[in-house]
């Protein structure tokens, strides 16, 4: 028997996805707001905690069934077949539109192999598919052994293994170096000229937010008593952001690098944001934004997914003056009427509130997306 869902949970879900919308698409014209930028390397923002959270709700949704209640066979095909998946829905997304016209006015297919391997649902799909094997077979002690070795072991991997004070830059750090002999520079982050945010060496820490997004959301399934459930949420939260923030003093925070401080620190921040919406919703009962998430949290990866591809298919559609559409509307539109990051920001929201009404659609439907 699955174990009851919580609307906090898809509240949660629904305020990571429409955070994530407005930090991806910021309008043309002007630089987003500092706290909607990604730390160009150390130091963390608003943006940074948008990716960690969504792996945290992930857990949170494996803690509603039971991994260990079908045959190991019929798990492993299900948790791979999901995995892959997902991993190739990442991987088109990023080849998507596939084709492009070449100077001369012909189309051609885009190179597929300049095309990026990783990325944050293909993350998405190795971190599920790893938690889900060790919650088959580790209980919690387990898991949090795990967690610890994950965490503490990258940080040493990091630290031993990267060349002498190359350790944690860009391209020097061990996890750069073993991605682009795997990977390839050219199936890499293109921005980053030879490291990836979302690589394979560093997906190893962010399998340790998954892991707790599922611890979370066991606790509060086999406690009834909502106001101590809250309580422990909270403290359990500022001890793992206090301790974060004490190792980030030896292990900087970076999310590009997912340093195991900046996952902790975000494992916290998840926890007390959790707890401080059951107290919300289930608690005092306040309905303000409730449905206006749910709406984001009950189909989070379509809706994902929806927000990548349509801004890219107005970016394909050009203005007369050449820039894509998109592009335009954040020029012409928003920042006539707000000039600098308000009109970019003003931008961000209206389409993410054209990616809500998707979801709405999706919802008023009864169609939930699952993969």
């Amino acid at each position: 028997m699955e174990k009851p869902r919580f609307k906090s949970l898809d509240v949660f879900r629904g305020l990571t996805v429409c955070l994530m919308i407005v930090v991806n698409t910021s309008g043309a014209g002007a630089d987003p707001f500092s706290l909607l930028s990604h730390a160009k390397w150390f130091g963390l923002t608003l943006a940074d905690l948008v990716f960690p959270a969504f792996l945290f709700a992930v857990g949170n949704a494996m803690s509603f069934g039971d991994p260990k209640a079908a045959p190991a066979g019929e798990f492993f095909a299900k948790v791979s077949k999901r995995a892959a998946i997902i991993f190739l829905l990442g991987y088109l997304m990023y080849w998507f539109p596939f084709f492009h016209q070449n100077p001369d006015g012909s189309w051609a297919f885009n190179p597929i192999d300049h095309t990026r391997i990783m990325g944050v649902l293909q993350r998405i799909a190795l971190c599920f598919l790893f938690a889900s094997i060790a919650i088959r077979y580790l209980s919690w002690r387990g898991l949090a052994a795990l967690s610890a070795g994950l965490l503490l072991g990258y940080w040493g991997a990091l630290m031993v293994l990267g060349p002498p004070g190359e350790q944690l830059t860009p391209l020097g750090n061990i996890a750069a170096q073993f991605d682009r002999a795997v990977l390839g520079v050219d199936h890499m982050y293109v921005k980053g000229h030879g490291y990836d945010p979302e690589g394979l060496f560093s997906t190893l820490p962010a399998i340790a937010n998954v892991i707790a997004g599922y611890l979370a959301g066991r606790y509060i399934a086999s406690r009834p008593d909502r106001k101590k459930t809250v309580r422990m949420l909270l403290i359990s939260g500022a001890v793992a952001l206090l301790a974060g923030f004490a190792w980030s003093l030896a292990f900087p925070l970076a999310k590009r690098l997912w340093t195991s401080s900046f996952a902790l620190v975000n494992i916290g921040l998840d926890l007390a944001l959790l707890g401080g919406l059951i107290a919300w919703v289930e608690i005092a009962k306040i309905r303000f934004g409730q449905r206006f998430c749910e709406v984001f949290g009950r189909n989070p990866l379509a809706i994902y997914l929806f927000s990548e591809l349509f801004v890219t298919v107005l970016q394909l559609i050009k203005a007369p003056d050449g820039k894509g559409l998109y592009d335009w509307i954040g020029l012409h539109l928003f920042q006539a009427v707000a000039p600098g990051p308000v009109g970019a920001l003003l931008c961000a929201i209206a389409y993410m509130l054209a990616c809500w009404l998707f979801g709405y659609a999706l919802d008023r439907n009864r169609i939930l997306i699952k993969i």
